[in-house]
């Protein structure tokens, strides 16, 4: 083997090396076309930001050693500089840029945009349209649902992942074909069911989303359903749950239960299970069990039987 060709493998294995440390992490997908080297941008900025040279002292003050200078060939003493102006609008982070809006306009405009959405097709191009969530910014593709809007069970999950985000299409990807694996069980595929998500936008990397995030796009969620109507509600997964049920407790104890979902805009109830999202049981396979029991429970009362409803 030449020095040229080691040095390439080399390089290689460092390349496949730093890739399988960014997939641990979670980042499988580029977000920007290009690489950025903060750093160097950092330290552009402080360099810019410096200023170019000391003033002159006033005139009529006697003695160097009253403006912090010492003795020849020492460096002076310079005094501390004061706080530093605010940066223009394109040096601050790229944190910062993502917050197009308040909370409370970007909120106002969901209401607003939702409101006005005569039908499901609407509300998708409301969304489409809308600005006033930062995942949209880091986010591949809007995802809005999937499967039979006349079905009577609607089920919605928690938030898109890698697969879904680059698909635009909810529970497509490993723990989505669980999740179709599941609803075979009791009859149900996609003609047969329709499929949403708390979130319409994949937070990055997969992260858990943030309030602020859940509650703008929380008014699309309650139209979409008050569009659709449904018979039947199935919300996969703790964040769906506790969202749309207002509870604090966690899923494994709010899973298996009925209980009533109501919003204003909507004419009845509807009844409402709650189930363990298929991403926690590829973690936790001995919980398929309690999953199978929610399973039976919904095609029970798709069947005509009525739920037991969870008082409190």
């Amino acid at each position: 083997m030449t020095e040229k060709s080691a040095q390439l493998e080399g390089l290689q294995q460092k390349l496949a090396a730093a890739l399988d440390w960014y997939r641990l992490a979670g980042v499988d997908c580029a977000v920007l076309p290009a690489a950025r080297n903060r750093y160097a941008e950092e330290e552009t900025r402080r360099k810019t930001a410096a200023p170019a040279s000391r003033t002159a002292a006033p005139s009529g003050l006697k003695g160097d050693q009253d403006q912090g200078a010492t003795t020849a060939g020492a460096p002076p003493r310079l005094a501390p500089e004061g706080p530093r102006p605010p940066l223009p609008r394109q040096h601050r982070p790229a944190a910062q840029d993502l917050t197009l809006k308040s909370n409370e306009s970007a909120l106002a405009d969901a209401r607003h945009l939702a409101a006005a959405a005569k039908n499901v097709g609407a509300l998708k191009q409301a969304l489409e349209e809308f600005e006033g969530c930062a995942l949209k910014k880091t986010a591949l593709n809007l995802v809005f649902a999937d499967g039979n809007p006349e079905a009577k069970v609607m089920f919605i999950g928690e938030g898109p992942g890698a697969e879904e985000d680059r698909r635009g299409l909810p529970f497509v990807g490993v723990s989505g074909q669980l999740l179709d694996r599941m609803l075979a069980t009791i009859g149900l595929d996609r003609q047969s069911a329709y499929i949403s998500n708390i979130l319409f936008w994949r937070p990055p990397g997969n992260r858990t989303p943030t309030m602020s995030e859940i509650a703008v796009c929380l008014p699309f969620v309650e139209r979409h359903i008050e569009l659709v109507d449904p018979e039947i509600l199935v919300f996969i997964g703790g964040i769906s749950a506790k969202t749309l049920l207002g509870r604090s407790e966690g899923i494994l104890r709010l899973r298996g239960n009925w209980r009533h979902y109501q919003h204003p805009g909507m004419a009845r109830p509807v009844p409402a299970l709650s189930t363990l999202h298929p991403a926690y049981l590829l973690r936790q396979p001995a919980q398929k069990r309690l999953a199978w029991r929610d399973l039976l429970s919904l095609r029970a009362v798709l069947d005509g039987a009525q739920p037991e409803f969870k008082s409190g």
